[in-house]
């Protein structure tokens, strides 16, 4: 770390011609990929970026600098630049720096910079050849994708915070292509945490390989969807993308307060069925959107958004909480030094009841079983979205039926939420980077078992009109 005399230094410089408030981010990044495609390595690759970016507050106005000069005089260029956006009194910064502790601390065993290449490579080629042996007629294609990351941070700012912290993740993805004559599908499994190689221990990439392929084989076989309004379960291993597209980009306070969320102006309104509660918890054990501290230096904790259906709360970096007079909740977060935080989610999830999943699709006379939902598009301002259906079944007499192909999921964020009728006592999570505003975050999302009264489902025959893209890949 830089002497904190330099820190102090750089801080008095930024706020030099006023500001209420600044801060510096410095980062340190290592990252290793190995891509295996057509059976083959085709790409080991690793790299270390390293750089800080400087931030001045201004009432509402944000002044951000970033440079990848990490010596003092490049630090005090930095500084000087956005001094100049600054505005109101100039502010002495008389410092003290102090170490904060986190709420929640994880252990890393394998750490991935301890882990040798030829390791890595190894479970790469587990997961390409299980995912191949599944059905060597039919698939012909599979992509699998390794990924590490060891990130050490440092952050001081003006109120003499220090914080210092290491981040690991770890993540593999295989995508298979199955082929029957005209009729090609894809299966996708990703497993990640925030962690090192231990994440093996748990998802071997076998089983990863092994579900994306069965998958795709399964899909081949399944009949067209059915279109229309009826009701939707969606099973606890679908994960929450839902509930973070649907509802939690709108629960993020620079949107509410923009006006750009449907939820905005509801604290302490039902905004959900009463068996409802989101969550967003980035203190985590294991979960790929897990953090001890946010990109601001704020300790990361749980927080409860919706409580029996109630709006309680949003997520909040400095600068909006600072708006309404009120403390960050922890979810400040940037995807690099050159990025200014932002409100973004960890772990967003629906917390699991106290009924039997079985049951609750013993209880559905007749509608659609999801098991895996793709990617969508949702208008955070109307909450209304379009979601693709990565595996679904029908449901007859509570009985779970043939397979389904080409099913869209249409509806209303605030809508499904307050038509969801029996919750399950599961809890499955997934894993992905959420895009906003140009910056990818590591995330993760889960839901348990749900029954939703009506959803409208677009079939392979009649959804001529509905158009999908990939928000982000699960």
């Amino acid at each position: 770390m830089l002497e904190q005399s330099t820190l102090k230094e750089v801080l008095d410089v930024a706020m030099a011609n006023g500001g209420d408030f600044a801060d510096i981010y410095i980062e340190e990044k290592s990252t290793t990929g190995i891509i295996c495609e057509a059976g083959n390595i085709e790409r080991v690759h690793s790299g270390v970026d390293a750089g800080a970016g400087i931030r001045v507050l201004s009432g509402d106005t944000t002044a951000y600098a970033y440079t990848n000069d990490l010596t003092r005089q490049g630090l005090l260029e930095a500084a000087k630049i956005i001094s100049h956006a600054a505005q109101g009194d100039k502010k002495e910064v008389s410092l003290n720096f102090t170490g904060v502790k986190p709420l929640v601390d994880f252990t890393y065993r394998e750490h991935p910079e301890d882990v040798s290449t030829d390791r890595k490579v190894d479970v790469v080629t587990a997961a390409d050849r299980t995912a191949r042996a599944i059905d060597p007629d039919q698939i012909k294609q599979v992509i699998v994708g390794y990924a590490d990351v060891v990130q050490k941070v440092t952050i001081v700012n003006s109120e003499g915070v220090l914080v210092e912290d290491e981040r690991l993740r770890t993540r593999l993805s295989v995508q298979a292509v199955a082929r029957a004559g005209e009729v090609i599908q894809t299966g996708y499994e990703a497993a990640g945490s925030i962690g090192g190689f231990e994440l093996f221990d748990r998802y071997p990439p076998e089983q990863v390989g092994a579900e994306a392929a069965e998958r795709a084989v399964r899909m081949l076989q399944a009949d067209p969807a059915p279109a229309g309004r009826m009701p939707v379960v969606m099973a606890g291993e679908a994960g929450g993308t839902m509930v973070h597209e649907a509802c939690g980009h709108g629960l993020e306070a620079d949107l509410v307060q923009k006006g750009l969320s449907v939820y905005g102006e509801k604290k302490g309104q039902l905004v959900a069925s009463p068996a409802v509660t989101v969550i967003d918890d980035a203190t985590l054990s294991g979960r790929y959107g897990s953090y001890r501290f946010d990109d601001e230096g704020v300790p990361a904790r749980k927080v409860e958004l919706i409580s029996g259906g109630e709006l309680t709360d949003y997520l909040y970096d400095r600068l909006t909480a600072t708006k309404e007079g009120r403390e960050s909740n922890g979810h400040g977060r940037r995807e690099s030094y050159q990025h200014k935080p932002i409100p973004r989610m960890a772990n967003t999830y629906i917390a699991p009841g106290k009924l039997d999943p079985e049951m609750i699709i013993k209880e559905t006379r007749e509608g659609l079983l999801v098991k895996k939902m793709g990617g969508g598009q949702v208008n955070t301002t109307t909450g209304d979205f379009v979601f693709d259906v990565a595996e679904g079944y029908l449901i007859k007499d509570g009985e779970v039926g043939p397979m389904v192909r080409g099913a869209t999921l249409t509806g209303n964020g605030p809508e499904v939420l307050r038509m969801v009728e029996l919750v399950g006592s599961d809890l499955g999570f997934t894993i992905g980077t959420c895009g906003k505003d140009g910056q990818g975050a590591p995330v993760s999302d889960a839901q348990p078992t749900l029954a939703i009264k009506q959803l409208t489902v677009g079939g392979t025959a009649h959804s001529a009109g509905a158009t999908t893209g990939k928000i982000r890949r699960i």
